[in-house]
């Protein structure tokens, strides 16, 4: 279907004549600035003038191009048949534990010894690509929490900054009672979308205004759903040449953090390495499907650039025409 954004634009059609009518020329305003007492000299003269001035191929051009301006300010556009998209209905935010603890290299990634930062990074990283069609934030907990990007459908964006982020960015210790809160805060002011937050920390709360299970108690009472995720492998002991020892180290808190998410109607998770870190998130996945909600658009095609090229073409003839009279 052919239609034009601005419609109204064609109202001013009439300007031309109106300023014609109302307008007077400026020869009659100031008189005629030469008086020519022999006119049979130059009857000759006046007649080639005559005819050049009734020619209507200016007046045409001028009156085409104008109308063609006037078309191309009305911006016409092609749109077409409605089509169907799905979309969600869901606020997802990221929660991810900065502290100093974060740098214990207990995980393979690609053949490789890396910290949990990174595992976090590459796994999340994925996570955030396949959930298209969700709003997803990103905060950083340290020593407190930080809004490193709000809800928002630009995932690269997201994924950009989660990687940017480093160890000991928010400080060595962990709020995770302030992260959960400043989750709280940001999801509050939506209306009518599931809201789930993901919370992932290898250690125990040691920092923050808030302790884990009160903001749990809010986070409950607001509607907010909080799966945990606890990072890190499980201590081995090995024998060393002083007897044995234990390789890996992990203050993790799983009894706080299976007691939040049973708190909120989510569930607790353990990563010991990627692999498993990879399963957690594709069970993510199926505890919370992509629900699909059908919006329609009509495909627009402008096409103002047509009539614009034309009125520039008209305009270039009529300059010529003039130059060459």
């Amino acid at each position: 279907m052919f239609e034009f954004a601005w419609p109204w634009m064609f109202l001013l059609l009439p300007l031309p004549l109106l300023t014609w009518y109302f307008v007077p020329p400026l020869a009659a305003r100031h008189g005629s600035a030469l008086r020519i007492p022999y006119l049979d000299d130059f009857s000759a003269v006046a007649a080639d003038e005559i005819s050049i001035n009734s020619s209507k191929l200016p007046l045409i051009l001028l009156l085409l191009g104008w109308l063609a301006l006037i078309t191309a300010t009305a911006r016409p556009a092609w749109v077409g048949d409605p089509v169907e998209v799905s979309r969600s209905g869901r606020d997802l935010m990221l929660a991810i534990d900065l502290s100093g603890s974060m740098e214990e290299k207990d995980f393979q990634l690609r053949g490789r010894r890396v910290d949990r930062l990174t595992a976090t990074k590459a796994v999340a990283g994925e996570f955030i690509k396949k959930r298209e069609g969700d709003r997803i934030g990103l905060i950083l907990f340290g020593d407190q929490a930080y809004l490193q990007t709000p809800l928002t459908f630009d995932r690269q964006t997201v994924h950009r900054l989660l990687n940017e982020s480093a160890t000991r960015l928010a400080g060595r210790s962990t709020a995770i009672g302030d992260a959960i809160g400043l989750a709280i805060k940001q999801l509050r002011k939506q209306e009518d979308r599931q809201q789930v937050l993901i919370l992932m920390t290898d250690g125990t709360n040691t920092a923050g205004r808030v302790g884990p299970l009160e903001a749990a108690k809010m986070a409950a009472q607001e509607g907010l759903k909080i799966y945990t995720v606890g990072i890190g492998a499980i201590p081995r002991a090995r024998r060393g040449l002083f007897g044995m020892r234990a390789t890996g180290r992990s203050d993790l808190d799983e009894k706080t953090l299976k007691a939040i998410a049973k708190e909120t109607g989510g569930q607790y998770f353990r990563a010991h390495n990627t692999r498993e870190f990879a399963r957690i998130y594709e069970e993510l996945d199926r505890l919370e499907p992509v629900e699909k909600e059908l919006e329609s658009y009509r495909p627009r095609r402008d096409l103002f650039q047509w009539p614009l090229l034309l009125f520039m073409l008209m305009s270039a003839i009529t300059l010529w025409l003039r130059k060459n009279r």
